[in-house]
């Protein structure tokens, strides 16, 4: 049996199972999608995932769950119903399990959690096979949008590596779950985001790359542990936006927009370079909008 081919049965039930999230998903509409028997469909699943099927079907349904009580006015039973619990009961046991908290208390003070995110594990193994996770093999960005926006002042929430200076590093000395908690925050401003922090900003012994989301100045909910709230003044960003692309070839795309940003005069805009004004910054790389990174930037002074 290929590889391949059981990371792709694998990807089919987890989009079976996105599909059909709110209605009751049977072991055996999982091995018909797959292509196997039900008992190894089941083993395939948590060899390729880590979790079992219904393991995954739970958690992936208690955070799509959170996610409404933290955006919406609804009724717990009505969101257990929504989500296929038998109960209110049995609905409050398990958030409480997986988030470490009941769901009304989660309603009332919305902290940030870890919420389940997983990967298309079938889109995942081809990156990794493609070789694309090498910088050096580049692939031209046909047209990079460029425009300037402006940050408030505002504050960041952030976990901090230890000697990380891109993602693949800060991954390894972290975790690559940080996203999912900062993904949690009902109070972001923007979506969270990886950031190259100026001199100023790094402590001693922490790294120059951290992942963190901006929220308002009186932000004063829960600070996970392992976390830090810092501030950050006013700034200039100028962004560089690429084209829609595969999202198997968002290293080259990565690379193809740094490439840009090293040959790009922001004279023109009438702006100079500002590494220290503020953190640069990258969004999470998604093919269909293009990959995005911003860079601080200044007037330039007319006196």
């Amino acid at each position: 049996m290929e590889e391949a081919q059981v990371i792709q049965a694998v990807q089919r039930m987890q989009e079976y199972i996105e599909t059909n999230l709110h209605r009751k998903i049977t072991l055996k509409e999982l091995a018909n999608v797959a292509g196997y028997s039900p008992w190894h469909a089941a083993r395939l699943f948590k060899e390729v995932t880590g979790k079992p099927p219904f393991d995954y079907i739970r958690a992936l349904r208690l955070t799509q769950a959170a996610l409404l009580l933290r955006d919406e006015e609804v009724k717990i039973i009505d969101v257990a119903m929504d989500f296929v619990f038998d109960s209110h009961e049995g609905f409050t046991r398990a958030f409480s399990r997986e988030f470490g908290m009941a769901p009304s208390k989660y309603g009332r003070q919305t902290p940030p959690i870890k919420l389940f995110m997983p990967q298309k594990v079938f889109d995942t193994y081809q990156s990794m096979h493609k070789g694309e996770n090498k910088m050096s093999e580049k692939k031209e960005t046909k047209t990079v949008f460029v425009q300037v926006i402006e940050r408030p002042a505002r504050k960041l929430l952030l976990k901090r590596g230890v000697k990380a200076t891109e993602y693949f590093g800060y991954c390894e000395e972290v975790g690559c779950e940080i996203w999912s908690v900062l993904t949690s925050v009902k109070e972001a401003l923007y979506e969270p985001i990886g950031m190259w922090l100026p001199s100023h900003l790094i402590r001693e012994g922490t790294s120059q790359y951290v992942q963190g989301v901006e929220v308002p100045l009186d932000y004063a909910n829960f600070i996970p542990e392992g976390y830090e709230l810092i501030e950050l003044p006013p700034c200039t960003m100028l962004v560089f936006q690429g084209e829609p692309y595969d999202d198997i070839d968002f290293m080259a795309e990565i690379g193809a927009i740094w490439e840009h940003a090293k040959r790009f005069d922001p004279t023109v805009y009438g702006y100079q370079w500002a590494p220290e004004a503020a953190p640069r910054f990258q969004l999470a790389p998604m093919g269909y909008r293009g990959y995005i990174e911003a860079y601080p930037v200044k007037a330039i002074s007319n006196s």
